[in-house]
């Protein structure tokens, strides 16, 4: 059998156009070309990228399915493991996980798992979806605080489990990082509507506008159910402490990006929602988040968007494939670059900066910034976006009473069994791990739901 050696191209938008609009980068596969990425699957019988994949998606099993055609079929075959396919396979890192292990890749281009994923579940979208089977109902009650990858995945494997299920959301809408937090332009919020629907039509019940910790405390809940899970995620920003860095015109990228993707300031002022980005706006940082913050800016209509990494392109966190599109639409990047000052009076005018140099590794494992004395500079700046990471929720660890927590703020788990040091609470995703990926979010979730539902019939 003769193998393809590159992978099925993925249709774009021409970057000229996509940069004047919001809509989705990537096109998605046609079933034609489905089929042909589908037939480039060796099926090995080690099945080497299902070890890759984080909740365990039977890979092989559905690639077979789509290279024969039978589209429904590698849905329902995905939907086995993972409950959020059309998501995953628009923002997972694919390259770094199953991709990243795929026998063909040693010789050839890997075959495109991600890309085949949101094939099928956009097949599924679009066709509509087999009615979800309830089991029978165990009568245990669980709640569910926080509606990001975690959470929607714990409350999706307990519904699927026969448990009753309510899934509380401080915001208007479910979805957590996955609504607010990336760009329509990555993944349409239809998208996660869809998949919040499907949870929905499991038997949970979502209910929003509920800030846990203020509303109802994890002590109130556990009095009216049997577990709780905690999954309220990373949404405390980080700043740098530098001088000026509490001027006007200074944005944490969550507020950024909530203006921006929840709250729908591009489509001001259809939408009460201002945002000012000026000629010349400056991201901080170097992974999916500030590329996502300087892409929307120049969508916004800066004129210049400029990312300003201390490390080199070499180190960047974002995925490849993101920094790539940022390229092409016009980003510009300046690496070995850290800001020590912000300058400006009455709103932020520029931002002072120090070359680096590249050291010895630090713990990471990417080589450590070093300062280069003497070789500070200015840029112009309007806006300044900083995107250098987020912290632990800390509304629930501060109020519950006998919750243990870590150092950096992050609720203590047994790592095998998710429970924390409070009877009947579970927790996962960002909130333990500190900012971290939705796959590895949403493993957390499954892993936290097989030992919910240990816990609950025992």
């Amino acid at each position: 059998m003769v193998v393809r050696k590159t992978a099925v191209p993925m249709p774009e938008q021409d970057p000229r156009e996509r940069i004047k609009n919001f809509d989705e980068v990537a096109l998605g596969y046609s079933p034609e070309q489905a089929v042909e990425e589908a037939k480039r699957c060796l099926q090995c019988k080690d099945r080497p990228c299902v070890s890759g994949c984080p909740v365990g998606v039977d890979i092989p099993g559905f690639i077979e399915l789509v290279a024969e055609r039978r589209f429904r079929e590698a849905i329902e075959k995905i939907k086995e493991t993972n409950s959020l396919p059309a998501i995953c396979g628009r923002v997972c890192p694919q390259e770094e996980q199953c991709t990243k292990y795929c026998t063909l890749g040693k010789k050839f281009e890997p075959v495109m798992v991600g890309r085949l994923e949101r094939f099928v579940a956009d097949y599924e979208l679009e066709v509509g979806s087999t009615p979800a089977t309830r089991p029978e109902p165990t009568g245990k009650r669980v709640a569910v605080v926080g509606s990001g990858p975690a959470g929607l995945t714990a409350a999706a494997e307990l519904a699927k489990l026969g448990h009753e299920v309510s899934l509380f959301e401080a915001l208007h809408k479910p979805g957590g990082v996955l609504m607010y937090g990336i760009p329509d332009f990555r993944l349409p919020k239809e998208v996660v509507n869809a998949e919040v629907d499907y949870i929905k039509r499991l038997g949970v019940k979502l209910e929003t506008d509920m800030v846990i910790g203020k509303m109802y405390s994890v002590e109130e809940l556990l009095e009216s159910f049997d577990a709780v899970f905690v999954g309220t995620g990373a949404g405390l920003p980080h700043f740098m402490g530098i001088l000026g860095e509490n001027l006007p015109g200074i944005y944490s990228a969550n507020e950024f990006l909530i203006r921006t993707n929840l709250m729908k300031a591009y489509r001001f002022p259809e939408y009460d929602t201002p945002i000012k980005v000026g000629r010349h706006v400056m991201i901080v940082g170097g992974g999916n988040v500030a590329v996502d913050a300087a892409r929307t800016a120049l969508r916004l209509g800066a004129e210049e968007s400029v990312i300003l990494y201390r490390r080199t392109k070499r180190e960047m966190p974002a995925r490849i494939e993101e920094i790539k599109h940022a390229e092409e639409e016009g980003v510009n990047f300046h690496f070995l670059c850290q800001p020590v000052r912000i300058l400006g009076g009455d709103w932020v005018s520029g931002i002072g900066c120090l070359k680096m140099k590249l050291g010895a590794p630090d713990e990471s494992g990417r080589r450590r910034p070093i300062p280069i004395r003497g070789s500070e500079f200015t840029l112009d700046a309007d806006i300044i976006v900083v995107a250098i990471g987020q912290g632990p929720n800390p509304l629930i660890p501060r109020c519950t009473p006998g919750l243990k927590t870590n150092k950096d703020g992050t609720i203590w788990v047994d790592e095998e069994t998710s429970i924390t040091s409070r009877e009947g609470v579970f927790a996962g995703g960002d909130i333990v791990t500190g900012e971290a990926t939705v796959i590895l979010a949403m493993s957390a979730g499954k892993r936290a739901a097989r030992a919910i539902h240990e816990y609950v019939i025992n």
